[in-house]
């Protein structure tokens, strides 16, 4: 069953590359899902606040490609690959840009790579993210070189195919952060979780399968569990009647007591979830989407609606001072403690310790087949600033595939110390 749960999220994630943020609808319902037997996961632990400061830079002969979305399409990626940029010079590394319209600029995406093999300075390629049209553009490569690494984050096509193009392929572990999430509500206090979703996101697979795993931790811990079916954003009312719904924590915290876990399945939801949160003194132990930027800044007056949070704070310090600023709101409202999220977005932690594994693989510190994972974990928390690691590889019933690691980060509490 552990192997056959896997497949089944995996194929969900092909229909959307993050679930929480897309608007296809998938009616069926799975059936029950059984967690996998054996879960790596360690207890979050304590942290104090992320200081992403990589290690000293490391020489090595050659370029690294870098190609990500464009700045208006995922703004973490883009900035994680300037970062690289920054550290190593644009004589190091190369940063290529996807098309926006990828779905349907395929022929320009194989032109974007084959220009990048065509260049024998080029050692590494990182794709963040590896979206539809990928493996043509990446044939294209392959047709040319075949030492060049390989890495892939979140990539959106067949399994099979992306995990023979690839050296290397991460994404985050959506699935086991749900017990993840709820040891981390109990660590700081929580009686009683409330899961705020609504039918369609309970159809995805993943979302599902995380949902049962929520339920059973909350059972382990002695948490009382409730569910709650909120307006789907995406429906007649819109974003802005769904949002009304979150008028009614304060009714719920005092139905509960404060020390009230709240989960919300959806992106567009965390904002009135943590303003509503915070108002009313209860526990937000994670967004659906872990990260300092992932609802807070707006949540918490941050920055304005539509303001870039890198523009607002600096590009290369924007997770520091977002970091610093949330504590001092938090304190204001007597919630540190009370809030946490994982200490980096792993779509720049991603690009980041994939460059640093590059060059290490370059200068032949790693092995030139298969990947060491004491190795790239090292490279992941040096940039997160607290412990990352892969809880699992990608197992089906076939057998498995040793390059695709699904990776967590430890939670940071917001607090004094």
């Amino acid at each position: 069953m552990k192997y056959y749960i896997i497949i089944l999220l995996t194929l969900a994630l092909l229909l959307t590359l993050v679930a929480c943020t897309s608007n296809s609808d998938i009616t069926e319902l799975p059936m029950p899902i059984e967690p996998p037997e054996e879960t790596p996961v360690e207890q979050p632990m304590e942290i104090s606040p992320p200081v992403p400061e990589p290690p000293e830079n490391e020489p090595f002969p050659g370029k690294i490609a870098i190609i990500t979305n464009d700045v208006t399409q995922n703004e973490e990626e883009y900035r994680s690959a300037t970062q690289v940029v920054a550290k190593y010079g644009e004589d190091k590394i190369v940063h290529k840009i996807w098309p926006v319209k990828f779905p349907d600029e395929g022929e320009q995406m194989i032109r974007i790579v084959r220009q990048l093999a065509e260049d024998p300075e080029i050692k590494a390629l990182i794709i963040n993210q590896a979206v539809q049209n990928t493996m043509p553009a990446l044939d294209k490569l392959l047709e040319i070189r075949d030492d060049v690494f390989i890495v892939l984050v979140h990539p959106t096509e067949n399994p099979p195919d992306v995990a023979a193009r690839a050296n290397l392929v991460l994404m985050i572990d959506e699935l086991l952060m749900g017990p993840a999430m709820v040891r981390q509500a109990h660590k700081m206090g929580a009686t009683t979780f409330v899961h705020l979703s609504f039918p369609r996101h309970m159809g995805y697979l993943l979302i599902y399968g995380r949902y049962m795993m929520i339920k059973e931790e909350c059972a382990k811990l002695d948490i009382e569990f409730v569910e709650y079916t909120v307006p789907d954003p995406t429906g007649d009312i819109g974003m802005a009647g769904s949002r009304q719904f979150f008028e009614e924590i304060p009714k719920l915290v005092a139905q509960y007591g404060p020390d009230t876990a709240f989960f919300s399945t959806n992106c567009g939801l965390q904002i009135p979830l943590i303003k509503a949160v915070v108002d009313s003194g209860a526990i937000y132990p994670s967004p659906c989407c872990p990260s300092p930027f992932h609802g807070f800044p707006l949540a918490l007056g941050l920055i304005s609606e539509g303001e870039s949070v890198f523009e607002a704070t600096g590009t290369q310090d924007a997770v520091r001072r977002i970091v610093d600023q949330t504590i001092v709101k938090l304190a204001e409202k007597d919630m540190l403690g009370r809030v946490s999220t994982w200490p980096v977005p792993s779509s720049m932690m991603f690009t980041n310790a994939a460059a640093e594994y590059a060059i290490k693989w370059i200068n032949g510190k790693v092995p030139k087949e298969g990947i060491d994972k004491v190795v790239l974990e090292q490279c992941m928390s040096d940039y997160a600033g607290t412990d990352c690691f892969a809880t699992r590889t990608y197992d089906y019933d076939d057998g498995k595939f040793d390059n695709w690691l699904f990776v967590m980060q430890d939670y940071f509490t917001y607090d004094e110390d």
